[in-house]
């Protein structure tokens, strides 16, 4: 029992590492072992890569060859490739196929940030986007002289300074709700339009994004047409905003 009561850890002393002397204070921290397996694993590392490096450099073939030796050339210290066109490694068919992979990965991304633009209108319904008001109420009295005497607040049952506003109009009787006057504070108003104001930010970087996505897929598969083998006619040129738009001659189905 006694030995087992020497292994417990709860029973052993902390192992502290002496620090520094007094004496020696001068030259700095005392180097520790963490210290020195990180300083040794470094010089290690660095020793072992020059060591791969002269192996590789021994048993170099000297007679080793690939294309990219005849098909480059140094031209102002930077290899320059002297392939021509006509020797191309990709066919026309891999073409096909990658551009088809570039175009479905951005209709990808597209429809990705479609739906989470929709999601933010969906939660945030555009009621603020412009000052004025959009809809129209119309409300339906008796006679003229109801007409000339019409109060909007007390129609709404609210005050008249609510009346504008396109959303979160509260009643006269909510507003005498102590409870709800005590929640609703300027401070947390504000932090309120200052959140929605964030959330109108990043719905208009969304719609932003999302028509260059598009602009970019329009453009792809512009090109992706262009290596058909049909006559074509350029009918409008390529800008920033929209791609190129070709007049191709009509092909009978089989």
């Amino acid at each position: 029992m006694s030995s087992f009561r020497k292994a417990l850890k709860s029973k052993q002393r902390n192992h502290h590492e002496r620090s520094q002397p007094d004496a020696r204070k001068h030259l700095g921290l005392l180097q520790k072992k963490k210290d020195y397996k990180q300083r040794a694993n470094d010089y290690h590392k660095k020793e072992n890569t020059l060591l791969a490096l002269r192996k590789k450099a021994l048993e170099k073939n000297p007679d080793e060859f690939y294309f990219k030796m005849i098909n480059s050339q140094l031209k102002d210290g930077v290899h320059m490739s002297t392939k021509q066109d006509g020797d191309q490694v990709v066919t026309e068919e891999q073409k096909k196929i990658m551009n088809t992979q570039d175009i479905a990965y951005v209709e990808m991304k597209r429809v990705a940030e479609a739906r989470k633009i929709e999601q933010l209108k969906g939660s945030l319904h555009l009621l603020d986007v412009s000052s004025k008001q959009k809809n129209t109420h119309t409300f339906f009295v008796d006679s003229k002289k109801e007409v000339l005497s019409f109060d909007l607040a007390e129609r709404l049952n609210t005050v008249p300074e609510l009346v504008d506003r396109v959303y979160n109009r509260p009643t006269v009787a909510t507003l005498q709700d102590k409870r709800i006057l005590g929640a609703v504070e300027p401070q947390s108003q504000m932090k309120l339009s200052t959140a929605r104001r964030h959330e109108y930010k990043i719905l208009a970087q969304r719609v932003n994004r999302e028509k260059k996505l598009f602009v970019i897929s329009q453009k792809l598969q512009t090109r992706k047409d262009l290596q058909d083998k049909r006559q074509k006619i350029k009918v409008k040129k390529e800008t920033a905003k929209t791609a190129a738009i070709y007049k191709f001659q009509t092909r009978r189905k089989r």
